[in-house]
């Protein structure tokens, strides 16, 4: 019969079942749900006052307000002012204004190894970076799993992508990621998608984070990786050290893959996606045509976290940002604005000519500063950029790495990083 891939150890378990195979519908035991301000209460509590239900555990629920902070305007205002409301009178984790939802789950370590966990945003698949099975619903699957404390999956296919090689200077998980949405397209939702191989393993939690959290962009149910030391010292530095065995969850070496995409890794050239889906990626070697930028921006939960700063740091260094181009920075959470205050890392951005914004999903989402109008062309570090995503549908939005809209901001056009990075 064969042993049993990581996605297949954790549905068990999460089911009470010996095994499960793709197809099969399992109901799973979730040990952690997340919500956002956008997404969720404002989406549920009337739902819940209706039906006349209680939150089943209230702690192993998180909720983030990510999406409307700081509030712009009087909607956004009472937004916050719900989701506060409903946190406090359910006895819920709370984290107000601190950061974009996947990384705040990340820095305070509350997802771990083998965990089942439900997340109110499409991007929840992050979590697969701890080692987890993390999946994204929407606001009714939420609501009844806030109630029953459980959530039914049918097991998903099992795909694997081996990354052989390692990543050279100036090319980065984002790379990787685009090249995959341009190479098996955006349609595998009947898949879970386990990232391996010697790229992967040399990754920081913070590129396997990419890796995941893009999953979704791949249409895939979510993706993950097995945990190793890397994912035990990133758990201990969130001061919430794993106390179970790393090697109960990783794959069987006789697992069975449905499907396995291997990547040359190491001869991968930076890319960027033009206009409007994440599948139009090349490699920046390939674009023929001189693209002036009017916005870079470098944000986003995938795009702006301390290592994403560190690498527009690397390329802005006594260098400034064309005329004419502006360069926004939104970091991924406070935590990490301090961080790249304390290490130099602000300083060297707004040296070049940055504008620092404050921590939220902001402009990736289409909400308060940074927004683009209609004929403006902005090169972005997060992972989407469909027709009105970020502002105007009349804007064009293209997709690169932190390297790559760095290196745009101080040309004025879309270009190579390579050239900045040693």
């Amino acid at each position: 019969m064969g042993g049993a891939t990581l996605a297949e150890k954790i549905l068990a378990h999460a089911s009470g079942m010996p095994r499960v195979h793709p197809g099969q519908i399992v109901t799973c035991a979730i040990d952690l749900l997340m919500m956002h301000d956008s997404g969720g209460p404002r989406r549920v509590a009337a739902r819940l006052e209706q039906l006349g239900a209680k939150v089943w555990d209230s702690g192993r629920v998180v909720v983030v307000s990510d999406h409307f902070v700081p509030a712009t305007d009087l909607d956004s205002a009472e937004i916050l002012a719900l989701t506060r409301r409903w946190a406090a009178a359910h006895g819920v984790r709370h984290y107000d204004g601190i950061g974009i939802c996947h990384v705040v789950l990340q820095e305070h370590g509350h997802v771990q190894p083998g965990m089942f966990c439900v997340g109110g945003d499409s991007h929840s698949p992050s979590g697969g970076a701890m080692g987890a099975y993390m999946v994204g619903v929407g606001a009714t699957e939420i609501t009844g799993a806030l109630v029953t404390g459980s959530l039914w999956i049918k097991v998903p296919r099992q795909a694997r992508v081996d990354c052989r090689g390692r990543l050279r200077p100036g090319v980065s998980a984002k790379d990787l990621m685009l090249h995959l949405c341009a190479r098996i397209g955006m349609n595998n939702d009947a898949y879970v998608i386990e990232y391996a191989g010697e790229a992967v393993r040399s990754m920081s939690i913070a590129e396997r984070f990419v890796l995941c959290n893009m999953s979704a962009e791949l249409g895939a149910e979510t993706g993950i990786v097995a945990p190793d030391r890397i994912t035990l010292d990133a758990l201990g530095a969130a001061g919430r050290a794993f106390e179970g065995d790393p090697a109960r969850w990783q794959s069987d070496a006789d697992a069975h893959f449905d499907i396995e995409h291997v990547i040359d890794t190491a001869a991968l050239a930076p890319q960027v996606a033009a206009p409007h889906s994440p599948a139009n990626s090349i490699g920046i070697d390939s674009l023929r045509e001189t693209v002036r930028v009017d916005q870079a921006y470098i944000g986003a939960c995938t795009g702006a976290k301390l290592s994403d700063l560190h690498m527009a740091a690397e390329v802005l260094r006594g260098r400034r940002v064309a005329a004419g181009t502006r360069l926004l920075i939104a970091p991924a959470s406070t935590a990490m604005t301090a961080q790249a205050a304390s290490d130099g890392t602000l300083a060297t951005l707004t040296e070049a000519g940055a504008i620092l914004l404050p921590t939220g999903c902001g402009a990736c989402a289409g909400l308060g500063a940074g927004m683009v109008a209609a004929g403006e062309t902005c090169i972005a570090s997060t992972a989407r950029n469909f027709r009105g995503r970020m502002g105007s549908p009349e804007a064009a939005v293209w997709l690169g790495s932190p390297y790559t809209v760095a290196a745009s901001a101080v040309h004025g056009r879309i270009a190579d990083p390579r050239e900045f990075v040693a």
